[in-house]
């Protein structure tokens, strides 16, 4: 088990902690069971139409083996030399480099890259990039995003109802009489700091998979400066060429974040630095040659 993934075990478990924490001291246990059910109700959603969903809003068409031979090619290859099901190929027509992953098992699995990342990378360079999105796939990150999601999002619900009920009157959890202003002021506090919690571990689960990603990406095509070059050519690209459609929810996904967000704390970003992502890539050239 590499380090990434038990990092991954590590943030959800602290995840999961904090939920059942911050849940008790919010809601009680009925209030801690409604919402982890509400929020679980809302990502199953997510989790089984993520892909048509993401691929709607980004206008992807589906491409075969005659529309894009290069393409196919490259995924077909790294999928069989990985022993995986070979994935559904689509291509965003946007001049802005960026590729992403999604599906909810390695069954339903689709990768897409825009025209834009088609034109700047070589194919070594797009190979390094097919490779890490696979690994998204075949690691089931769009499975462990959707729980981390679930928690996060219940921990939420939990704060914003304890600050109404603070504000308003009436909140009382199980078994408590309580009611008292040292109360009060307890519960808008831990409603407020709760889930920014919940978020900060969130998106380190998220920069844990990306590098995840890089890392096993690099090994399926045994070419992880090619993959560096090509995130140093994305992100570099994508300074001058933004991605106009982009969405919030979905940036996630990208393998590189396509909103430009570089006043916001490092904290609360989905990717992990470039310059870091590049480096360690380096290092794993220098590891296994």
């Amino acid at each position: 088990m590499t380090s990434n993934t038990l990092k991954t075990a590590l943030f959800m478990t602290v995840l999961t902690v904090l939920f059942i924490a911050v849940g008790g001291v919010l809601g009680g246990r009925s209030g801690v069971i409604f919402a982890f059910g509400f929020a679980l109700l809302m990502n199953f959603f997510s989790y089984w139409f993520s892909d048509k969903i993401v691929l709607k809003m980004y206008r992807a068409k589906e491409a075969n083996e005659a529309d894009a031979p290069d393409l196919y090619r490259i995924v077909r290859n790294l999928a069989t030399k990985g022993n995986l099901p070979m994935p559904k190929v689509y291509i965003v027509n946007n001049p802005a480099p960026n590729a992403f992953a999604t599906g909810r098992n390695p069954e339903h699995g689709v990768v897409a890259v825009t025209t834009g990342i088609m034109q700047i990378l070589n194919e070594d360079e797009l190979e390094g990039v097919l490779a890490h999105e696979l690994s998204h796939i075949y690691g089931r990150d769009i499975l462990i995003g959707t729980i981390a999601a679930t928690f996060a999002g219940a921990i939420m619900m939990l704060a914003d109802w304890a600050r109404f009920a603070a504000i308003f009157g009436g909140f009382s959890r199980d078994n408590d009489e309580g009611g008292s202003p040292g109360g009060i002021v307890v519960l808008i506090v831990v409603s407020i700091l709760a889930p920014i919690a919940a978020m900060i571990v969130q998106m380190t689960i998220s920069r844990s998979r990306e590098y995840l990603a890089d890392e096993r990406g690099a090994h399926l095509s045994h070419k992880p400066r090619a993959l560096a070059s090509a995130l140093a050519k994305i992100s570099g690209t994508a300074d001058y060429i933004p991605m106009e459609n982009a969405n919030a929810a979905t940036a996630h996904m990208m393998i590189i974040n396509p909103l430009k967000g570089k006043s916001l704390l490092s904290l609360f970003a989905t990717h992990p630095p470039v310059e870091e992502r590049i480096k360690r890539l380096n290092a794993l050239a220098e590891k296994i040659g």
